[in-house]
């Protein structure tokens, strides 16, 4: 096991792009089965194309966008490392974390077949709620993972988290399922 995590270690050193984007395409896809199966207990009934979509999403958009952000952070430089913290949470919560809401929803929609039209009533019913819960468990988890984690492990952090606030977010909303960033 210690070899399987050294190697992976290393993968996100040398290939962060690649190996963030395989890391959260399997949380997302395990996230939803983990939802599926043990939230809302489909059994056989499992949405496999739910689940595909997830995965998708994850491999394909979110891994990808996040590592470069999380990249961009980690260039800026600050006065001091209570600033950095600060003002890297700030700029993760208060500038990227609504795009990615909305962009979430909207792809989601738009990918379920549902349309512009899909994703804007999306959008208008689950953004806000949504956001809100997120700031809630993810402005702490960003504190912690700012001011202590290496940078180049903090997405897999978030991705974790992500993974337990997913099912958090479907328990407190079952109208709104998200794999949260």
């Amino acid at each position: 096991m210690a070899s399987v995590l050294r190697l992976y270690n290393a993968a996100l050193i040398r290939r962060p792009v690649l190996a963030q984007s395989a890391t959260a395409a399997v949380l997302f896809g395990a996230g939803d089965v983990i939802a599926q199966q043990v939230i809302e207990r489909q059994g056989k009934n499992h949405d496999f194309m739910r689940t595909a979509r997830l995965t998708f999403y994850g491999g394909a958009f979110f891994g990808p966008a996040l590592t470069k952000w999380y990249q961009l952070l980690n260039r800026i430089k600050f006065s001091s490392p209570t600033k950095a913290v600060v003002y890297r949470v700030w700029l993760d919560q208060a500038v990227l974390t609504p795009v990615v809401v909305g962009f979430f929803f909207g792809t989601m929609s738009i990918m379920e077949g549902k349309g512009i039209s899909g994703a804007k009533e999306r959008i208008s019913t689950a953004y806000a709620p949504t956001l809100i819960r997120n700031w809630g468990v993810f402005i702490p988890t960003q504190i912690i993972n700012f001011a202590i984690v290496p940078h180049h492990l903090r997405f897999v952090v978030v991705s974790v988290v992500s993974l337990f606030w997913s099912k958090f977010e479907f328990i407190e909303s079952p109208f709104i399922l998200i794999i949260a960033f």
